[in-house]
């Protein structure tokens, strides 16, 4: 997915710009990257980290890093920032997008004698490709305002100017940008809890298309936020930091809420409640606390060398890390009667590995309670995971088998209670081996989360969206 995060301050910014990027670690694992600007120049520095943290590869750039005012990035795909020369001036970028009409937007261009020189994989730059949008008109509003509106998919995005940096949330606001403020100065982060641990409170939650500009005496709206959002509920759900706050509502209060939720339409009979470390840890004890039932451990995340299974784009490393870090407690597993919460089933794999080794350890039963429906229809508005198909997705893998291929109605099948939904449900419980397996239903999911169903993106449940 990736996150951004950029600071401007009456002093030297590069700590708070370390840090604050570094708190954005867990939104993907490919690149990083920081840009700050001094009263010469702008001077960046982009690292891979796939295979090292964001800190170990970007400390020993600090030292040639200066300046009052910059941004960073941790990106899932294409390098960032870049550093343009255009009309408007000097300025450096980075996006956090999924641009489904890339290549007729790079068409279009080409066509204008336009050209690109950032080439990964011999694909446009999309961040490349919204610096062009930007740089077609005579103001950067007006350049982002004809980005925004150009992109199907998503785009907010930070500018770092001579003026300051400007910061703009998607059109549709379905990915957050918050503004944060401390004395001498101000911050624009995809995370709130980026702010805390570096002195900001939270300053303004920007609306879906909103513009600002900061600077470091304060934080000024160049563009109006519309009435229209799709906030992605999977923020809440499972991709955002149980710290963060998005429209107002913190991630881990939600994930506590669907688990009461759950607790409240459930009736099985169990030992205690588990979750899959780390994402369902706050489902599973909203559940525990509203059953009054005991909270257990049986499986233990081993973190000092496999911190992350989020997202390494094969998907076969991703079950062996998932795997790899995930410690049985034999003694807290044998003949136990167990209930396990989770964010969600996707593909279902890594899952399916894990009830296995509870029934070896000799559970008795193993149950399934997921935080949020089936997931039927693929992500078509956010970059989750580039090498995921829509057959993988548990939800359709079943309606596969049901029907086919070729199944043209699959509106039943996201209804909760309908027969095609219970068939559905049943054939991913078969193939997952679990004792039983109900998911959560929609409406306690956006009960959950506190927001009108038309300002939540639902879409992966429910396919209602729109661009």
């Amino acid at each position: 997915m990736g996150g951004l995060f950029g600071t401007i301050s009456k002093e030297d910014c590069v700590t708070d710009l370390f840090y604050g990027t570094d708190y954005h670690s867990h939104l993907g694992t490919k690149r990083g990257g920081l840009a700050v600007k001094n009263a010469i120049e702008i001077k960046r520095s982009i690292h891979n980290i796939e295979r090292d943290y964001f800190r170990s590869k970007f400390e020993s750039d600090l030292p040639n890093l200066h300046g009052n005012m910059g941004i960073g990035i941790i990106s899932d795909h294409d390098d960032q920032p870049l550093i343009i020369n255009s009309q408007l001036g000097t300025f450096a970028i980075v996006t956090v997008c999924k641009i489904n009409n890339i290549a007729e937007l790079t068409q279009k261009a080409l066509g204008r004698k336009i050209h690109f020189a950032e080439m990964g994989s011999g694909e446009t730059n999309p961040t490349e490709l919204v610096a062009m949008l930007i740089c077609e008109q005579d103001s950067f509003e007006a350049g982002i305002h004809n980005a925004q509106h150009a992109i199907k998919g998503s785009c907010s995005m930070l500018l770092l100017t001579k003026d300051g940096i400007y910061a703009a949330r998607d059109k549709l606001g379905r990915t957050p940008v918050i503004v944060g403020k401390k004395d001498g100065a101000f911050a624009a982060s995809s995370e709130t809890c980026a702010f805390p641990n570096l002195g900001y409170e939270i300053a303004k939650y920007l609306g879906p298309g909103e513009i600002v500009l900061m600077t470091a005496e304060g934080c000024e709206q160049r563009k109006a936020p519309q009435d229209n959002m799709q906030v992605c509920a999977f923020l809440w759900v499972y991709y955002g930091y149980p710290a963060s706050s998005y429209e107002g509502i913190n991630v881990e209060t939600v994930r506590y809420r669907c688990g009461q939720a759950l607790a409240r339409n459930d009736s099985v009979e169990i030992d205690y409640v588990a979750g899959i470390p780390d994402s369902g840890i706050g489902h599973a004890i909203g559940y525990a606390n509203t059953k009054n039932i005991a909270y257990k451990r049986p499986f233990v995340k081993y973190t000092p060398t496999w911190p992350r299974s989020f997202m390494p784009q094969n998907q076969e490393m991703r079950d062996l890390v998932a795997r790899m870090k995930l410690i049985p407690v034999q003694d807290l597993i044998k003949g136990k009667r167990v209930l396990f919460c989770e964010d969600s089933i996707v593909r279902g794999t890594q899952l399916q590995d894990n009830v296995q080794i509870l029934f070896d350890c000799g559970a008795a039963e193993v149950h399934m309670r997921p935080a949020c429906p089936t997931l039927i229809y693929p992500c078509d508005f956010l970059s989750f995971s580039t090498s995921r198909s829509t057959l993988d997705l548990a939800g359709r893998g079943a309606i596969e088998e049901l029907e086919g291929p070729e199944c043209e109605s699959l509106e039943a099948y996201a209804t909760a209670g309908s027969d095609q939904n219970t068939a559905m449900v049943e054939k991913i419980r078969r193939r997952l081996k679990l004792t039983s397996l109900k998911y959560q239903r929609l409406e306690d999911l956006v009960d959950a989360i506190g927001l009108p169903k038309e300002k939540v993106c639902t879409h992966c449940w429910d396919g209602t969206s729109y661009f």
